[in-house]
């Protein structure tokens, strides 16, 4: 009986507090809900676009055998077990490199509504949207900062030093592209955020085209190298050949009569020239096809499981959640303040 007393007491204590404070509860709730939608309503709006592609795995030898093993226990091997260094999960450093930032800078891209054709450079450093109290920081540190960050956009960019500015721009496309990967899979999902849907969707597409040719160039250009190689053999070999051959065409049609032991030693000889350079234009171009075929086969293919597509919606920022936290901290805050006796005095007196 007593227990319920209590109870009852403190139920009566805390709505006699709730009716008390009522006006201080309602101040509150407007004050939070104001302020709330004067900070998140400037901030401009962001799209996203994502595209997943499937490289061809390369399991071959005793790389493959070890690779389907490894995957029967959920683990991936990737590229160790075939012996190549560039392995999956080293896809989303290297798109944080500066030299890959390097490469999109100079993307022609196009604002949906068309009103801005620049390159990405250009777009990222005229024609961002800032909220005012970016613009107010950024004025602050205009007029206080030192003279690097009023560079000009023509300035070249050097991705060993960067000035000010370009650092800030190389940190925000570094921020809005994002690279998973799904290690059970090898499925590469490349994500773009911009404040504008095509430029989000153009920049998709470039990276993943970018990706696609680095990965290429990385795994083929050994044999790149060799195919090269043996090109600039079998051109050599091929002349010293038809040099031999012309030689020795040349030497037979003038001494077709002559029976002379030395001058058929002399035809014998540029014969076996001939034939000897024939044989090594031959092996050499055996291995000109053997080095092209073997390019072809180790040069990677890409499935586009989910292709690019220009964004209809934005992805951020979530204006009614953030309004909503807001809210509802502020008011558990004044209601944790307004009772605090209440809430922790009595465990105090006990």
């Amino acid at each position: 009986m007593e227990d319920n007393k209590k109870e009852s007491v403190a139920v009566s204590s805390f709505l006699k507090k709730l009716k008390h404070d009522w006006l201080r509860y309602v101040i509150v709730f407007v004050v939070s809900l104001i302020g709330s939608i004067l900070v998140i309503l400037p901030v401009p709006r962001y799209y996203k676009c994502d595209i997943s592609l499937a490289p061809e795995m390369d399991n071959t030898e005793n790389g493959g055998k070890l690779s389907s093993i490894a995957s029967s226990f959920g683990v991936d091997l990737g590229d160790v077990a075939s012996g190549n260094a560039l392995q999956p999960s080293l896809y989303p450093d290297l798109m944080k490199s500066n030299e890959f930032i390097k490469s999109l800078l100079q993307i022609p891209v196009e604002t949906k509504d068309g009103s801005v054709k620049a390159s990405y450079y250009d777009y990222l450093y005229s024609h961002q949207k800032d909220s005012p109290y970016g613009k107010a920081i950024g004025w602050i540190a205009k007029k206080f900062g030192d003279s690097d960050s009023l560079a000009t956009a023509t300035e070249p960019v050097n991705p060993f030093m960067l000035n000010k500015k370009q650092d800030e721009i190389f940190s925000k496309i570094k921020g809005n592209i994002a690279c998973d990967i799904d290690i059970k899979t090898g499925l590469i999902t490349i994500s773009v955020e911009d404040q504008d849907p095509l430029i989000s969707a153009t920049i998709a597409d470039s990276v993943r085209a970018k990706l696609q040719d680095f990965i290429t160039n990385y795994k083929t250009n050994k044999m790149k190298n060799d195919v090269k190689y043996y090109t600039k053999l079998v051109a050599e070999a091929k002349k010293k050949y038809e040099a031999a051959r012309q030689k020795y065409a040349s030497f037979s049609d003038a001494n077709q009569d002559v029976i002379l032991q030395e001058l058929q030693s002399q035809r014998d000889d540029l014969e076996n020239d001939m034939q000897l350079k024939f044989n090594a234009y031959s092996a050499l171009s055996t291995q000109l096809q053997n080095a092209q075929a073997k390019l072809q086969e180790h040069t990677p293919s890409f499935t586009i499981v989910q292709s690019a597509s220009v964004p209809v919606k934005p992805a951020g920022p979530k204006r009614m959640a953030f309004v909503f936290i807001v809210v509802f901290l502020s008011m558990m805050v004044t209601f944790v303040v307004c009772n605090f006796l209440l809430l922790f005095g009595g465990a105090k007196g006990e």
